[in-house]
């Protein structure tokens, strides 16, 4: 269990902490669909944008190990290490949110399935059920409409086997933007 958890507590932005942290997210491909949970900054009433299955490495953790355990946990699926390709990408992003800074090294792993499937959410965390409120499969097309991180998901969807993953370099993904200032 990552012990790192944040505040969620609302603060001025100058104020809030700032977290790093190595993370895994997971391309779920299924049909030419993929995969994606509705997320929100609880201190920002009507934010809203869709995002990758993923989190936190815990102490010790592979980032393999950590797409593995994240998916069962936010989705319920249950996959062997050896269905995973990747990492396909990686990158540097920094989350602004009202209650923290999260500077986060990530890596993308990707899973094709044969079917879409109804996901569960009886392995999220406290946290989780206060930031995540649903699921969706789209295709790429579809992506092109809606706030998701990351950004480059539809490129994503396209990855297959690569000689090594492809770097996404630093980005910025935030409800409160970083620039606003953090302690830390």
């Amino acid at each position: 269990m990552n012990l790192d958890r944040r505040p969620m507590i609302s603060v001025p932005p100058p104020q809030r902490p700032l977290r790093k942290r190595r993370a895994a997210r997971v391309v779920v491909r299924a049909q030419g669909r993929v995969l994606l949970m509705a997320d929100s900054d609880p201190g920002l009433p009507g934010s809203g944008w869709w995002v990758t299955p993923g989190g936190g490495l815990d102490v010790g953790e592979t980032s393999l190990a950590a797409a593995v355990r994240e998916l069962a946990e936010e989705t319920g699926l249950q996959a062997a290490a050896e269905d995973f390709i990747g990492p396909i990408a990686r990158r540097v992003v920094r989350h602004g949110y009202t209650d923290q800074v999260l500077v986060q090294q990530e890596d993308f792993f990707a899973i094709d399935l044969p079917a879409t499937f109804e996901p569960q959410t009886s392995g999220f965390t406290e946290q989780e059920r206060l930031t995540l409120s649903g699921f969706g499969w789209f295709t790429a097309e579809e992506l092109a409409g809606l706030a998701v991180w990351p950004v480059e998901l539809g490129r994503l969807m396209q990855l297959t086997d690569l000689a090594g993953p492809i770097d996404l370099g630093e980005v910025e993904e935030s409800t409160v933007p970083v620039a606003l200032g953090h302690r830390g």
